[in-house]
């Protein structure tokens, strides 16, 4: 018989309950007993819906409160040792500590899992780094879970993947070095397991699917033959996922584990390799559905690709989504507005273990139990590949028409920047922000109103204008030297523009977890771009028209919506994205006619769009530098254009960022210490530059010496010419009271390192102010 299970289910609940008992835990509003029964609620509605929908093993240990990789530091007791935990258990303060800060205490660094719009939180060692069992929570998950009499397989981020996602904070140590010490904590761990009776545990090692050395492979062969040393169970599940991991297919097999999981989604090529002298008494875990977008599965030709395996493997076939379903929303039946026809193409998680279901019942019963699913199947994929909705002549002649001109600026950037100059008349180390500002009670109330027809057009406008006024006030009393709107009319940087493109369509619940609580509700592309009329204008127009600072018009990049949306599979994702760039090119154009001087086209997904493969790279870093290009180049010399980055690593890929040519790049850099902007010194990177200086995910507002300090080590790499002064990233989760208080500390900051550097924002400053600015 055919297993079905389970790689993870989404954490944050139907409604986001999870979310909204976080931040009334953070606000102190209920307490942590409250906030752990909400979390056991959550987890006891998903295991009764996944057995329920018909999935034999259902997964526990994948829940966690803020991140599953910080789960995994807390059960390792691998707390960094700045925040003096000692040998406590990590409790909730200690663990919201490593994920938020403290008062004293910078965040643990926060980056993308992989090519995901999840971030994890990073664990960190040293040669001080110990591990023990530091945290209970795990094994009472699995207790609550067999109370309920759920048969449960326990996840666990695996040990080369924990130490290969970590940062050594010491330049001369070595991550694989602490492998010896940690095995014997996993095994105490799965030792413990198995006294409570779990016959399953899957370890992720996701990063199997990267360029990994010999080295690193060897630390997998180390593992796992400790690992089962003893023979002893649990079982164990090696799950990989995101790519194809066949060109280590020979390792993986011989590798004393008892079961493999491989994505057949993002790399169906790599079944035949496996299948290809698989031993036997091993499980062979297909990940058929994908778990990671939203349309329904080809349930006829997944089902033949199964039934092959099943010719090779028999009753050691299991059935699962490709991946965790994390990235995914919950319950397609939330959606009772949704258009019926583009409804009748998706699915959502639930759906998805369904289909899961559907396949292991015909794997089991036969392809006649399944037949009337299998027709319906294919009669809505043929409804969608035929539907009128789909293509836009339009569109696609005007990417025909594409020439060499309109893919670069007509100048070089140092022309450019002359003639900026001139325009902006900036300071040296100019300060600005890099977008949002507080999404308020109050906007958000407005913002619902009007959507349910409560408020009238008129009244929204001036809720809106009222708030940009607000910003601009406040900017200007805080001293920043390029204004922002505030973005108060914007639900999400995707999302908003996406409702004014013909080509997505969008959900009410569709809720994903981006980080913590931080829940994103990507909308769905289904068919080609078009944009019938600005988007923005109005609203920058009215917040320049308030100030004689310039203030910055405000986009989202066409590989940002490409990535943070649910993408149509039906073309390739390069055309999609052009036709982004396309409808992006158009509002920087109607934005520079109505006089606005500094446009941003935010691209922090830029990286997370990277294939995981080397050998892939320059083809998607050719079409997705032509989209920007495309996006950006379509205005005057003296149009000054931004982009924004952040939460990626952009070492290997700086020549790229580079050919993106924008004017003014800001980036991600206060949790790393400014690490990150090494790599664009030892570059050279030609333009101008904004490092953050402060964390915007944390609630911890730095002292001005602290950002003073950062600014100071960014002037040691970078020529103080060509830097600007901003935060992290958009401020739209923070508060009033600590925004200002932050950008007023920002601005000190910048003050004070102009008057040690001079005033001519025209003279290179380099060589001659780093003694003073370093002995400062």
């Amino acid at each position: 018989m055919a297993t079905t299970h389970n790689l993870g289910f989404p954490r944050i609940g139907a409604g986001r309950e999870l979310k909204k008992a976080l931040e009334a835990y953070w606000r102190s509003d209920i307490n942590d007993e409250q906030l752990e029964a909400t979390a056991a609620e959550l987890r006891k509605r998903h295991w009764i819906l996944q057995r329920d929908l018909g999935i034999d093993l259902v997964p526990a240990g994948d829940f966690a409160l803020y991140d599953q990789m910080l789960n995994m530091t807390a059960l390792l007791g691998a707390t960094p040792s700045r925040f003096n935990a000692g040998g406590h258990n990590v409790g909730l303060d200690l663990y919201f500590a490593m994920a938020r800060g403290t008062a004293t205490q910078p965040a643990m660094e926060m980056t993308k899992w992989f090519d995901t719009n999840y971030h994890y939180i990073v664990p960190e060692f040293d040669s001080h780094t110990s591990f023990r069992i530091g945290s209970p929570r795990l094994f009472n998950e699995v207790a609550e879970a067999r109370a309920l009499g759920i048969v449960p397989k326990v996840v666990l981020i695996g040990p080369l993947t924990y130490l290969y996602l970590g940062k050594a904070t010491t330049s001369d140590f070595n991550r694989l070095d602490l492998l010896a010490d940690l095995l014997p904590v996993y095994r105490d761990i799965l030792a413990r397991l198995a006294s409570m009776g779990v016959e399953w545990v899957q370890i992720d090692e996701p990063v199997l699917a990267l360029d990994l050395d010999e080295k690193w492979l060897g630390g997998l062969d180390q593992a796992y033959t400790i690992l089962k040393e003893t023979g002893t169970p649990p079982k164990l599940l090696l799950a990989t996922y995101f790519e194809a991991v066949d060109n280590h297919a020979t390792r993986l097999k011989n590798l004393p584990v008892d079961g493999l999981h491989i994505d057949l989604c993002r790399a169906p090529d790599q079944l035949d390799t496996f299948l290809d002298g698989y031993p036997a008494g091993k499980v062979l875990s297909l990940g058929i559905i994908d778990g990671r977008n939203v349309w329904r599965a080809d349930l006829t030709q997944v089902f033949s690709i199964l039934s092959r395996a099943q010719s090779v493997l028999g009753e050691r076939l299991w059935v699962a989504p490709s991946c965790s379903l994390l990235h995914c929303p919950v319950d397609l039946e939330l959606e009772p507005r949704l258009d019926e026809e583009i409804k009748s193409w998706l699915a959502f998680s639930a759906q998805k273990l369904n289909e899961i279901s559907i396949l292991g019942r015909g794997l089991n019963e036969g392809e006649n139990a399944i037949r009337e699913t299998l027709i319906a199947s294919a009669k809505a994929r043929q409804a969608r590949a035929e539907s009128p909705r789909i293509h836009r002549p339009v569109m696609q002649e005007r990417l025909k028409r594409l020439t060499q001109d309109d893919i670069g600026r007509t100048n070089p950037f140092s022309v450019r920047q002359a003639r900026q100059r001139e325009r902006l008349q900036l300071p040296l180390l100019p300060t600005t922000t890099i977008g949002s500002f507080p999404q308020t009670p109050e906007i958000r109330q407005a913002r619902a109103a009007f959507k349910k027809g409560e408020l009238g057009n008129l009244q929204y406008l001036e809720a809106m204008r009222d708030e940009i006024q607000l910003a601009i006030r406040k900017q200007e009393e805080i001293g920043l030297d390029v204004l922002v709107h505030g973005e108060p009319e914007r639900n999400d940087m995707v999302e908003y523009f996406g409702e004014q493109l013909w080509g997505y369509v969008f959900t009410e619940n569709g809720w994903v977890q981006s980080y913590g609580s931080r829940c994103v509700k990507p909308p769905i592309l289904y068919g080609d771009i078009f944009r019938p009329e600005p988007m923005t204008v109005d609203w920058i127009q009215y917040a320049q028209s308030l100030t004689e600072k310039p203030v910055k018009g405000m986009l989202t990049g066409p590989i940002t919506m490409l990535m943070w949306s649910f993408v149509r599979d039906d073309q390739p994702r390069s055309h999609t994205a052009l036709q982004l760039a396309l409808a992006i090119r158009d509002e920087v154009a109607d934005l520079e006619q109505a006089g606005i001087g500094v446009i941003q086209i935010d691209e922090p997904a830029f990286r997370e769009g990277l294939p995981l493969k080397k050998r892939d790279w320059n083809e998607y870093l050719r079409w997705a530098v032509e989209a920007f290009r495309v996006a950006s180049s379509g205005v005057r010399d003296e149009t000054q254009i931004h982009t924004h980055m952040c939460y990626s690593e952009f070492h290997d890929i700086l020549p790229a960022i580079a050919d993106m040519d924008a004017d003014v790049i800001t980036i991600e850099t206060s949790r790393s210490r400014m690490e990150l902007l090494d790599a664009f010194g030892h570059f050279k990177y030609p333009n101008e530059i904004g490092p953050g200086v402060y964390d915007i995910h944390s609630p911890r507002i730095p002292q001005t010496r602290e950002m003073l300090e950062l600014l100071e080590k960014a002037c040691l790499v970078i020529n103080p010419a060509q830097l600007w002064v901003n935060p992290d990233c958009g401020l739209k989760t923070r508060g009033w009271p600590e925004v200002v208080t932050a950008l007023k500390r920002m601005v000190e900051a910048a003050v004070l390192l102009r008057a040690r550097l001079g005033t001519s924002q025209f003279e290179s400053v380099r060589e001659v102010e780093v003694d003073r600015v370093s002995t400062a």
